[in-house]
Order: structure tokens, then C-alpha cells, then sequence
């Protein structure tokens, strides 16, 4: 059995077991983050069983995309600077990283479809990490209805880098709680029923709190 074949299936059983005792437990799709692989691992990803592929930089997103052709879903997860938006936005079928005004103009403005987003939240407050506190994310979500373009289908956050299993998943729990105030406004615009939450480190927890969609690299890949 190839290798990431073999990590898929231990990783696909730690989420089972993690589903385990969830009441309504939802699918969890698993996104190969192929950011510092080849393209020939990429492909055995996608060989492996899996469809969903993560890059974090353009020039990865594109050299990929054009050897792989359209066998995957492509999901954009890292920052993205306004003035690349051009380059990926019609390229991808999930942002993961949308969390200023300035970004939602220029997509809104570059696509030429609907994109999938996913609104990133700073849950842990920490200062080296992007995305929009707590109390920024309604007003934000609420102030893209104007935007034809976007979709809000969830919520992404990362949690700290820390052993304290209790710090990970209070933070992955107010994400979860956050989402649910968003599907409360009914909004058209933002259904917001997906998690996107989860690395290598951390994914069972994350799991255990709701993720709809993890961002798993080197448990996988590495």
C-alpha cells in the first residue's frame, strides 16, 4: 500500500473514532494540503481517494492545476494579497481565508462565478495570526450581502500551536458556537453550515467540535 494511501487510512479511522458519540455527525471532507509537495504527490493524493487539494500560494495553485487538469476541487487556504486575486479567484472552488472588505471588493469584482468562502476568524486572538476577531464577523459577513459573487459557506479558524488539548478546543468550540449565530440570521448570502478547522495536530479535536472540513499536510503527505 503507497504511503499517503496508508496515512489516509489512519487518518480516516481517527475521524471516525472521533465522530464517535456525536449526535447528527456531519461528513468531514479531508483536504490534502500539497503546499511543499511535488505534483507526483499531489497525484497520489488524488489516486489515494481524495479530491480535495489545498495550496496557500498562487504559483503552487497554477503549476498543479495545470498538470492535474480538473480531477479536484481546489481550495485556496492561505492569505491572499488583493492584487493576486486575479490570478486564482477563477481557479479555485473554495477560499478559506476571507477576512477584509478590501479582498471582497476584489473578488466580487475578478470573478466570474460564485466562489465559495469561507470567512476566517482570529478565534485564539493571537497577533500573528490572520483573520477578523470575534465581534468582526457578523458585521463583516453581514456587510457582504451586497457582493453577487460570494457565498459565505462557513467559517475558518487555526488554533494555537500549543500541547494544552483544553486551550485547542475552546477555541474550536466558540468557532462552532459563532457559526451557529450566523445560521440564526438566515441569510441568503451566508448559510454558513461548514467548519473548516483542523491540521495534522489537532484534527481529531477539531473533529470532536464540529469541523466539517480539515486541512490536514503532513499527517498525510509530509
Amino acid at each position: 500500500m503507497a504511503k499517503i494511501q496508508k496515512n489516509l487510512q489512519i487518518i480516516n479511522e481517527k475521524i471516525e473514532q472521533a465522530q464517535n458519540g456525536i449526535e447528527r455527525a456531519q461528513e468531514v471532507k479531508v483536504i490534502a494540503v500539497t503546499k511543499q509537495v511535488s505534483t507526483e504527490r499531489a497525484m497520489e493524493a488524488i489516486e489515494a481517494g481524495l479530491i480535495h487539494l489545498g495550496e496557500n500560494r498562487p504559483e503552487g495553485l497554477l503549476a498543479k492545476k495545470s498538470e492535474i487538469n480538473n480531477s479536484a476541487v481546489w481550495h485556496y487556504i492561505g492569505s491572499l494579497q488583493s492584487r493576486k486575486v486575479k490570478q486564482v479567484i477563477n481557479e479555485i472552488d473554495y477560499l478559506h481565508s476571507l477576512d477584509r472588505f478590501s479582498l471582497a471588493e476584489e473578488i466580487n469584482k475578478r470573478a466570474q462565478k460564485t466562489i465559495n468562502c469561507f470567512v476566517q476568524a482570529n478565534v485564539s486572538g493571537e497577533q500573528s495570526k490572520h483573520g477578523l476577531s470575534k465581534d468582526e464577523v457578523i458585521p463583516f459577513i453581514k456587510s457582504l450581502e451586497q457582493f453577487e459573487n460570494i457565498h459565505i459557506v462557513g467559517l475558518m479558524t487555526m488554533a494555537p500551536n500549543t500541547e494544552d488539548e483544553a486551550i485547542i478546543r475552546n477555541v474550536f468550540r466558540e468557532l462552532k458556537n459563532l457559526q451557529q449565530e450566523v445560521v440564526n440570521l438566515n441569510l441568503p448570502s451566508a448559510p454558513c453550515q461548514e467548519l473548516s478547522m483542523g491540521m495534522s495536530n489537532d484534527y481529531e479535536i477539531a473533529v470532536e467540535e464540529g469541523a466539517t472540513f480539515v486541512r490536514i499536510g503532513t499527517a498525510l503527505v509530509g
